[in-house]
């Protein structure tokens, strides 16, 4: 997997990193890869991706709280234990954002 980058982020992510499963994935499956960094581009610039109303109103308030900020994207084409999940979870110190599986939380 290549590494990975972000342009005009709307908030610092800190050190990017991925657990295990994602990241042995994305070394399988180049359209996995690509499927991360678009992603993690849409995480970065606000858009928090397949999660409800709520919680994307609470990410927006996280944002001016300095609170933790958690997307969820899905993508059928990579089904891992029948999720088609990733979720992106930046910390609430902005120290690190981490990309995982729901099941790897």
């Amino acid at each position: 997997m290549n590494a990975l980058f972000v342009i005009n982020a709307a908030f610092n992510t800190g050190q990017i990193v991925a657990t295990r499963g994602v990241y042995d994935l994305a070394c399988e499956n180049p359209m996995f890869a690509q499927f991360i960094q678009k992603s993690l581009n849409r995480h970065v610039k606000s858009d928090w991706g397949d999660i409800d109303e709520e919680d994307k109103q609470s990410n927006d308030q996280a944002l001016k709280e300095g609170t933790r900020l958690l997307s969820a994207y899905n993508d059928d084409r990579f089904p891992k234990n029948g999720v088609a999940t990733i979720w992106i979870i930046t910390e609430a110190d902005r120290s690190a954002t981490t990309i995982l599986f729901p099941d790897e939380y």
